[in-house]
């Protein structure tokens, strides 16, 4: 069985952002865990981003940064990438499309978590 885990870190990125014309940055950092007894090929991903009015955009495409990273039973991959927003909050969402070695494909998912100006939210 396959069993990967993805954790993430969000940051604000302050030097990178323009409040005065709505332009708020992201960062995440995803840690992508392999808990299972089979490598896992991470083939593409799929992204919900929704912004604090509720505005919705989808991102899909092959592999993460340009990689499609095989992961090891008992390993990990981390990368960082990054968002903007048009309003100081926001969520994102997905799952990652992967292949292990016996050639099944199967979905993982990236649990919701909030980009957030820091005291946005009180």
């Amino acid at each position: 069985m396959t069993e990967v885990v993805v954790t993430v870190t969000p940051e604000y990125l302050r030097a990178q952002s323009n409040p005065d014309k709505g332009q708020y940055s992201f960062a995440y950092h995803i840690r992508i865990e392999n808990h299972g007894d089979q490598a896992a090929q991470l083939i593409s991903r799929h992204w919900i981003i929704t912004d604090g009015n509720a505005h919705v955009k989808e991102v899909q495409g092959a592999g993460i940064v340009g990689e499609q990273p095989v992961i090891d039973p008992g390993q990990s991959h981390q990368y960082s990438s990054g968002v903007t927003l048009d309003t100081k909050v926001g969520t994102m969402e997905g799952s990652y499309q992967m292949v292990n070695d016996s050639g099944e494909e199967f979905d993982v998912p990236i649990p919701t978590f909030l980009l957030s100006v820091p005291g946005a939210i009180h």
